[in-house]
C-alpha cells in the first residue's frame, strides 16, 4: 500500500516545519510548497536532521495558479492538504491590507480549485482565534458568534473559512478548521523554531532576540487594558502540541469521522497568560532580566482572549502537553543557536 503523501503549504514556515516533522513521525509523506518568503530553505535539512527523512520540497508561490496545477500533477499520491501559506501579522495587515487580501485568499482559492481538480478532497485549514474578534464570553468555544474582524489579517481568516464552507455546499469537501491561539517555542532539538525575517512581529521571538542582545528593548503595547495587570491576555500554545493537532485532524478527516463536511476546533491550553506575565515565565524559566517598556495600544489588537479546547480534546484526542516554562526554554535555546550560526 502506498504511503498517504500530505501537501503542506507553507510548510517551511514556522508551524508548518514543525507540522512536517510531526507527520513524518507519524508515517506520512510530505510534499512542502513554500516561496520562501518568511523562511528558508534551510528549514527542509532541519527537518531531516529530526525526522531522518528528507520531505519533498517544491520552492514555488499558492498564489500561482500554473505552479500549483504542475505540483499536483508531479505528485498524484496527495490525499491531504494541510494550509498555512499566508501573510500572518496582525499589525503589518494593518498597514498592508491589499497584500493581506491578495495574498491569503487568492492561494487558498488557488490550492482548493487544483484539490477538486486533482480529486483530493480533504483539507486542514490554519485558522485563527481572531475570527472570534473580542469575544463576550471567555473562554471562548466553537459555537462563540464570529464577530467583525479587527484587522484585515482576521478578516481574511473569516472569509477563507467562508470559502471552505461554500465550497463544501457544492463539492465534496472535507474540511478541518483548525483555530489557533498563540503559538510560541521550538522543537526541543532547536533544529527548526520561529526565525521571522526582519523585526518580529510575534511576541516571543521579540522577546528571545531582546534577551539574547539584538534588540534594545521589548515594547508592551498597552497596559491600560480592562485586564489584571492592564496588558494583553493571550492563550499561548507550545508549537510542537499545535503541529500534533493537525495529525490528529488529517486522521480524523481519513477516518470519516467528521459529523459535518467543514469542523471547527479550538486548539489551545484553555488557560491565558497576560504579556507581563509571559515576560515573567520567560525570566523565571531562563534567568535573564528582559528590558522592556510600556508603549501605546497597538492597532488591531484584541483585549483579551484564550481558549476552551474541550471539542478538540472529545473529538480529535488531543491535549497540549508542554508547559509554559519548558516552551519558553526551547524558544530561548532556539535563539542561541540562531545567534550561534549568525
Amino acid at each position: 500500500m502506498l504511503q498517504p503523501i500530505i501537501l503542506v503549504t507553507g510548510g517551511t514556515g514556522y508551524i508548518g516545519s514543525h507540522t512536517v516533522v510531526e507527520l513524518q513521525q507519524a508515517g506520512f509523506e510530505t510534499v512542502i510548497v513554500d516561496n520562501l518568503s518568511n523562511s528558508t530553505a534551510a528549514v527542509v535539512d532541519g527537518i531531516t536532521r529530526i525526522t531522518g527523512v528528507r520531505p519533498h520540497f517544491e520552492q514555488a508561490d499558492c498564489c500561482d495558479r500554473n505552479a500549483m496545477a504542475a505540483i499536483f500533477d508531479k505528485y498524484s499520491g496527495i490525499t491531504a492538504v494541510i494550509h498555512f501559506a499566508a501573510s500572518k501579522a496582525v499589525g503589518e495587515s494593518v498597514e498592508k491590507p491589499l497584500l493581506y487580501y491578495r495574498n491569503n485568499l487568492l492561494s487558498l482559492l488557488n490550492v482548493v480549485e487544483e484539490m477538486i481538480a486533482h480529486g483530493v478532497f480533504h483539507i486542514v485549514f490554519s485558522s485563527s482565534c481572531t475570527v472570534y474578534g473580542q469575544p463576550a464570553v471567555l473562554p471562548v468555544t466553537e459555537d462563540a458568534p464570529v464577530l467583525p474582524a479587527m484587522s484585515p489579517y482576521g478578516n481574511t481568516k473569516q472569509i477563507c473559512e467562508e470559502i471552505l464552507r461554500d465550497t463544501a455546499v457544492s463539492f465534496a469537501l472535507q474540511g478541518v478548521l483548525l483555530r489557533y491561539f498563540n503559538p510560541i517555542g521550538a522543537h526541543p532539538s532547536a533544529e527548526i523554531g520561529e526565525l521571522p525575517v526582519g523585526v518580529p512581529q510575534n511576541l516571543v521571538p521579540f522577546i528571545t532576540q531582546t534577551a539574547a542582545g539584538v534588540r534594545q528593548e521589548l515594547s508592551v503595547f498597552g497596559n491600560d487594558y480592562h485586564t489584571p495587570d492592564g496588558s494583553c491576555i493571550r492563550d499561548y500554545i507550545n508549537v510542537v502540541d499545535l503541529a500534533r493537532a493537525h495529525v490528529q485532524a488529517v486522521n480524523y478527516l481519513a477516518d470519516g469521522k467528521n459529523k459535518t463536511a467543514v469542523e471547527t476546533f479550538n486548539i489551545g491550553t484553555g488557560k491565558g497568560l497576560s504579556v507581563l506575565e509571559l515576560i515573567d515565565a520567560f525570566q523565571k524559566a531562563t534567568g535573564i532580566k528582559l528590558p522592556y517598556k510600556i508603549v501605546g495600544r497597538r492597532a488591531g489588537d484584541i483585549e483579551q482572549v484564550w481558549a476552551n479546547p474541550e471539542k478538540a480534546h472529545t473529538v480529535l484526542g488531543w491535549h497540549a502537553q508542554e508547559s509554559i516554562e519548558d516552551t519558553l526554554r526551547a524558544a530561548w535555546k532556539w535563539e542561541l543557536v540562531v545567534r550561534h550560526k549568525a
